[in-house]
């Protein structure tokens, strides 16, 4: 098996979407989440690495120093598959995306480091 990097992904454009819901909306929509994502988490808990959870503002380092940015990137979690068509499987309907305000999942393996 090997382990994948799943990035949950929002833009502005769908938390503008999120916003314009009504309060009750909201928060009925985060309990639905919730308890969505709880059993999401339950079901593949075999096959949890890291459970991740959600990424806060960014700063990007360079030569030139360090900034404030922005990405898309929500959150994220890593799973075990033994396949990337496997791990992207995993993520349909996922309610990051289908009930919360995201817009999707990227998933990516994780790489081991080069030997020499």
């Amino acid at each position: 098996m090997k382990n994948f990097l799943a990035i949950y992904l929002g833009t502005p454009d769908s938390m503008k979407k999120w916003e314009n819901l009504s309060e009750t909306e909201q928060q009925q929509r985060m309990k639905e989440g919730m308890a969505a994502w709880t059993g999401w988490m339950e079901q593949h808990k075999d096959i949890l690495v890291v459970e991740g959870g959600p990424l806060g503002k960014t700063k990007r380092i360079d030569d030139d120093g360090i900034v404030d940015t922005r990405n898309d990137m929500t959150g994220y979690v890593i799973v075990k598959a033994e396949s990337h068509e496997a791990a992207a499987k995993l993520f349909e309907g996922h309610p990051s995306f289908s009930i919360f305000p995201g817009d999707g999942v990227e998933v990516m393996e994780c790489m081991p480091i080069p030997t020499l």
